[in-house]
């Protein structure tokens, strides 16, 4: 058994593909894990139904939604009427108008408290820096920031065992990914990484995400379940 069996981790859960094989390298590991997705306004309610059948799926003690309405400051082409970009070369590389400001600081903030309400010490994020878009708070220096802040910024930072935020996926492509997915017997056709996926979570075929998925089972030789609009 592993030396973590029994201790409680938070899992952020968005219903993709990362966020699952993220939950199942932490049951692997041996943690409890309390599932957290944080409907923010995004374009479409299927990745937060996704993330419930991710949880359910891989064995989370309990999920939780928390609502933040990012809508209200907008900047995203997730959270506001700017058209998701389709087909995108990325020869430009810059930050995608998908790029959701603040995103990924406000999920772990609120996995944070959530942990300290559990007595937890860990949090574990699918963040990676390979296929990422481009995005700055998908980089190993965000992560290692937030931790440093967690543990300066917390009781249980300063008080307790310390804070720990597992990114295991940091550095790993999106074939590599459904490589460990397939490992872990991750069932991909559950999930939802599509930008603007419909009510049934079928995905556009064109979106960056979708893109990016392709190629990784493509690359993976692994046959990718997505249904497609």
């Amino acid at each position: 058994m592993s030396q973590n069996a029994l201790r409680k981790a938070v899992v952020l859960v968005s219903g993709g593909m990362d966020s699952a094989v993220t939950i199942a390298l932490a049951r692997e590991q041996g943690y409890q894990v309390h599932a957290l997705s944080v409907a923010y306004g995004q374009r479409h309610g299927s990745e937060l139904a996704a993330s419930a059948r991710v949880a359910q799926m891989l064995g989370a003690v309990e999920h939780k939604t928390v609502a933040v309405d990012l809508r209200s400051i907008g900047g995203s082409a997730l959270t506001a009427d700017i058209d998701v970009p389709l087909d995108s070369t990325g020869a430009d590389g810059g930050i995608p108008v998908t790029y959701v400001p603040a995103r990924n600081t406000i999920m772990l903030s609120i996995a944070l408290g959530w942990a300290e309400v559990l007595g937890s010490s860990d949090i574990w994020c699918g963040v990676n820096a390979v296929d990422y878009s481009g995005y700055p708070d998908c980089r190993p220096a965000f992560i290692e920031a937030f931790e440093r802040l967690a543990n300066v910024a917390t009781k249980a930072g300063v008080e307790g065992a310390g804070m720990r935020i597992h990114a295991p996926l940091m550095r790993m492509g999106k074939a590599d990914i459904a490589r460990e997915g397939q490992r872990l017997g991750v069932d991909f056709s559950i999930t939802v990484s599509c930008y603007q996926a419909d009510e049934e979570g079928r995905a556009c075929g064109h979106c960056d995400a979708c893109r990016l998925r392709a190629q990784g089972f493509r690359e993976a030789g692994l046959s990718d379940p997505t249904r497609y609009c």
